[in-house]
Protein backbone atom coordinates (compact mmCIF):
# COMPACT_ATOMS: atom_id res chain seq x y z
CA UNK A 1 0.00 0.00 0.00
CA UNK A 2 1.22 3.45 -1.00
CA UNK A 3 1.03 6.20 1.89
CA UNK A 4 0.36 9.74 1.11
CA UNK A 5 3.39 10.85 1.35
CA UNK A 6 5.52 8.50 -0.85
CA UNK A 7 2.42 9.34 -3.52
CA UNK A 8 2.73 12.65 -2.98
CA UNK A 9 6.66 12.30 -3.79
CA UNK A 10 5.86 10.17 -6.98
CA UNK A 11 3.64 12.70 -8.42
CA UNK A 12 6.08 15.28 -7.94
CA UNK A 13 8.80 12.94 -9.93
CA UNK A 14 6.10 13.24 -12.79
CA UNK A 15 4.13 15.90 -12.49
CA UNK A 16 3.89 18.68 -15.66
CA UNK A 17 3.07 21.68 -14.02
CA UNK A 18 3.31 22.52 -10.25
CA UNK A 19 -0.30 21.62 -9.76
CA UNK A 20 -0.62 18.62 -12.04
CA UNK A 21 -1.78 15.26 -10.11
CA UNK A 22 -3.96 14.12 -12.38
CA UNK A 23 -2.00 13.68 -15.68
CA UNK A 24 -1.62 10.28 -17.71
CA UNK A 25 2.36 10.73 -16.17
CA UNK A 26 1.25 11.34 -12.90
CA UNK A 27 -1.29 8.06 -13.13
CA UNK A 28 1.22 5.91 -14.68
CA UNK A 29 3.88 6.86 -12.50
CA UNK A 30 1.48 6.29 -9.62
CA UNK A 31 0.38 2.81 -10.78
CA UNK A 32 3.73 1.66 -11.52
CA UNK A 33 4.81 2.15 -8.12
CA UNK A 34 1.84 0.03 -6.76
CA UNK A 35 2.37 -2.69 -9.35
CA UNK A 36 6.03 -3.17 -7.89
CA UNK A 37 4.42 -3.38 -4.16
CA UNK A 38 1.96 -6.00 -5.78
CA UNK A 39 4.70 -7.72 -7.03
CA UNK A 40 6.62 -8.05 -4.23
CA UNK A 41 3.52 -9.42 -2.09
CA UNK A 42 2.43 -11.85 -4.60
CA UNK A 43 5.97 -13.33 -4.47
CA UNK A 44 5.19 -13.91 -1.04
CA UNK A 45 1.74 -15.05 -1.25
CA UNK A 46 1.44 -16.94 -4.24
CA UNK A 47 -2.27 -18.02 -3.64
CA UNK A 48 -3.14 -14.44 -3.11
CA UNK A 49 -5.86 -14.30 -6.64
CA UNK A 50 -7.45 -11.84 -5.15
CA UNK A 51 -4.50 -9.61 -5.30
CA UNK A 52 -3.56 -11.14 -8.25
CA UNK A 53 -6.58 -9.87 -9.75
CA UNK A 54 -6.04 -6.50 -8.58
CA UNK A 55 -2.52 -6.22 -10.03
CA UNK A 56 -3.92 -7.41 -13.78
CA UNK A 57 -6.48 -5.16 -13.54
CA UNK A 58 -3.62 -2.12 -12.77
CA UNK A 59 -1.62 -3.27 -15.22
CA UNK A 60 -4.39 -3.32 -17.98
CA UNK A 61 -4.71 0.36 -16.60
CA UNK A 62 -1.39 1.54 -16.64
CA UNK A 63 -1.02 -0.03 -20.33
CA UNK A 64 -4.88 1.91 -21.64
CA UNK A 65 -2.54 5.24 -20.09
CA UNK A 66 0.61 4.52 -21.81
CA UNK A 67 -1.13 3.47 -25.26
CA UNK A 68 -3.09 7.51 -24.45
CA UNK A 69 -0.16 8.98 -24.32
CA UNK A 70 1.19 7.55 -26.69
CA UNK A 71 -1.62 8.39 -29.64
CA UNK A 72 -1.48 11.86 -28.19
CA UNK A 73 1.55 12.58 -27.53
CA UNK A 74 5.10 10.19 -28.43
CA UNK A 75 7.52 12.51 -27.12
CA UNK A 76 5.64 12.94 -23.33
CA UNK A 77 5.38 8.63 -23.99
CA UNK A 78 9.08 8.31 -24.09
CA UNK A 79 9.77 10.78 -21.25
CA UNK A 80 7.87 8.58 -19.00
CA UNK A 81 8.74 5.18 -20.09
CA UNK A 82 11.85 6.51 -19.72
CA UNK A 83 11.35 8.02 -16.23
CA UNK A 84 9.92 5.15 -15.03
CA UNK A 85 12.03 2.63 -16.47
CA UNK A 86 9.49 0.61 -18.29
CA UNK A 87 11.25 -0.64 -21.09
Amino acid sequence: MITTKQKQNIIKKAQIHATDTGSPEAQVAILSKSIDELALHLKKNHKDNHSRRGLLQMVADRRTHLNYLKRKSKGRYDTIVKKIGLK
